[in-house]
């Protein structure tokens, strides 16, 4: 858990040091979570974050499954119906491997159909 914090911390920081503003960290409902909500000028960004040490199984892209990509397309939906009108938003990822270096992916996934996407 300490080290999911950590990442989220360091992806922060990371993010903020290239001009994305925080408006919420770890946004939680009843269908899933985000771990940060950014704005990258009038763009809402949905940032999912993770770190994985052992590059097996794909590494920290390969954890961000069709499953997990459709729970924070749900949470970003709930996040979104406060705001009228709807602004512009994209999901990306900040990984972190095995050498600990930030990997930011904007445009991580999209939605299509009602269905997430595969991760690019």
């Amino acid at each position: 858990m300490k080290r999911g914090m950590d990442a989220e911390s360091a992806a922060l920081s990371f993010l903020e040091g290239r001009g994305l503003q925080l408006l919420e960290r770890n946004y939680r409902c009843r269908v899933g979570e985000i771990d940060l909500v950014m704005k990258d000028g009038n763009t809402v960004v949905f940032v999912e974050v993770r770190q994985r040490s052992n590059p097996d199984f794909g590494g920290a892209s390969g954890s961000i499954t069709p499953a997990k990509q459709k729970r924070i397309l749900n949470a970003a939906k709930h996040y979104l119906m406060r705001h009228d009108p709807m602004p512009d938003c994209r999901f990306d990822a900040v990984l972190y491997g095995e050498n600990g270096k930030a990997e930011w992916i904007r445009n991580a996934f999209l939605e299509q159909d009602g269905r997430a996407a595969r991760f690019r």
